[in-house]
């Protein structure tokens, strides 16, 4: 019998911290005054609302409680557990692997590794799911993702700054979890990935201890970064074509949203009615890896992630980086 994949739980933890598009703009401000920040500023140009803030809380502590969740719900002890991934932006630290303290906390014995490519990183960490599971390598694989974005925050900027540093300003702070088991039937059913390494300048953020005369902070050239990723859309756009899959015609669209604007743009060039994506960037902000997470565990919640409802899943980050997943829920 051929062995498959399929995505059997998802959960996410959200902190109680809101900050506001305002808030945000007000602390800029009293950081930085030689600097004019216009009022209403990231709403104008990121789309963005709100996000979420944790309070003292690590990667490795909000990714614990979305793995509880996720165990909870699927009704399993630590012990049954054949494989733990973390994946994400955000770590505790460079080393060991940030899975180990999620393990420790979880009370996990199995084998650990994280996985890392930016805002890929959940994504790629479902690829490498995947081929364990089809391979028999492992049955139960649990990926873990911890994001604390909003500490990547620069709030000294002045005007020559201000286009590198203004996005750092969007980053939110979320705990997600997937799990991942072998199914005789198809659930992850095909992807595809593809890079533009020539594009890794325009988001960059340097560790301080290797590479010391790296700009310090997360610095983000906006337009570069969306030019890194042309040619990645009709590559995904061609992959598409080639299964005969119309992401229209399918129950659900998620991609990554390091804006508003963002994803209307990609919708439009990808010919994607916006009907098919659950908005989340505006009252969250940018959650790096765990977007997609976010978006399937909304849908759930909105009745509109069912069993048999068909997936597409866009990835991109910076680098860049781009994925396309289609799966069967």
């Amino acid at each position: 019998m051929s062995l498959y994949s399929r995505i059997t739980q998802v959960a996410v933890h959200l902190p109680d911290g809101r900050q506001s598009a305002q808030a945000i703009e007000d602390r800029l401000r009293e950081h930085s005054p030689g600097l004019r920040v216009p009022v209403g500023l990231l709403s104008r140009l990121y789309g963005l609302q709100e996000r979420v803030v944790a309070d003292g809380e690590l990667p490795s502590d909000l990714a614990t409680q979305a793995v509880g969740r996720v165990l909870a719900q699927a009704d399993l002890e630590p012990g049954e557990v054949d494989l733990l991934l973390f994946a994400a932006v955000s770590a505790d630290v460079q080393e060991p692997a940030n899975a180990h303290i999620v393990a420790a906390q979880m009370g996990l014995s199995c084998p650990v590794f994280d996985v890392s490519n930016a805002c890929n990183s959940v994504l790629n960490a479902l690829e490498v799911a995947d081929a364990f599971i089809r391979a028999g390598r492992y049955r139960r694989v649990l990926i873990a993702c911890g994001e604390t974005l909003s500490r990547l925050s620069r709030w000294t900027l002045t005007p020559s700054t201000l286009r590198t540093g203004l996005a750092s300003l969007t980053g939110g702070d979320m705990g997600a979890a997937l799990l991942v088991e072998a199914s005789p039937q198809p659930g992850i059913t095909a992807h595809t990935f593809m890079a533009n390494s020539a594009g890794w300048p325009a988001a960059t953020l340097f560790n301080p201890h290797h590479a010391p005369g790296g700009p310090p902070g997360l610095h983000i050239d906006s337009e570069k970064l969306l030019a890194s990723f042309l040619g990645i859309d009709t590559r995904a756009a061609q992959w598409l074509k080639e299964q005969h899959t119309d992401p229209n015609e399918l129950g659900l669209v998620c991609l990554h949203q390091p804006s508003v604007p963002f994803v209307r743009t990609f919708c439009e060039r990808m010919g994607i009615q916006p009907d098919r994506v659950v908005p989340t960037f505006h009252r969250t902000g940018n959650m790096g890896a765990a977007t997609l997470p976010l978006q399937l565990a909304h849908a759930a919640d909105q009745g509109r992630l069912r069993p048999g409802t068909q997936v597409v899943l866009f990835g991109m980050a910076s680098g860049a980086s781009g994925g396309v997943m289609l799966i069967s829920w």
